[in-house]
Formats: structure tokens, sequence, C-alpha cells
């Protein structure tokens, strides 16, 4: 019978993964250049989450009342399918005829 675990797979798999680990830290301790770029664009990555964080508290809920208006009929409950100031077929004159969508 077959043991549920291979343990010689694993054991490779672990020494692969601490040998690369140690050769990542050797190399990344004799390089100062890499270290400062990398600290450099990971403090831009924290200030831009903490920036977008803050703007979405500010103008999130006027930006989702941009996309989901409040009130009734219309698509997602809120839209309304005409302007309230203008009739839905303006432009139109009364005895022109519609137009097909053959022409």
């Amino acid at each position: 019978m077959e043991e549920p675990w291979d343990f010689e797979f694993l054991s490779r798999l672990l020494d692969g993964l601490m040998s690369f680990v140690s050769e990542f830290v050797s190399d990344w301790l004799a390089n100062d250049v890499r270290v400062a770029i990398f600290k450099i664009l990971l403090g831009w990555f924290v200030f831009s989450l903490v920036a977008i964080h803050f703007a979405w508290k500010v103008y999130g809920p006027t930006v989702n009342d941009m996309y989901y208006r409040q009130g009734t009929g219309g698509q997602n409950g809120g839209t309304p399918e005409v302007a309230p100031h203008l009739s839905g077929w303006e432009g139109v004159a009364s005895g022109d005829a519609f137009k097909t969508h053959r022409e």
C-alpha cells in the first residue's frame, strides 16, 4: 500500500525552497541598490494604497451615486429612461414617419 504523503518529494521541495531563500538573502544583502529601489517602490505602493483609501472615503458616495441613482424606474432601479425635462420623442416632428432598420 502506498503512503498518503511522499516524504522524499516533500523533503526535496523543502530543500530547494531553503536553498533559494538562502541564495536570495545573500544576494539581497550584497546589493544595496536593489534594496534601495525595493524600499522606494514599496513606499510608493503603500502611499498609493493609503491615498486610494482616503479618496474613496471622501468621494466614494459621490461616485457610487453616479452609477446607482436612487429612485423608481429605469435600469438598475434608478436610472431614468429619459431626462425629466425632455420628452421621449423630442426632435421628431409630429408628421415625420419613423425610420425602420431597413432605411
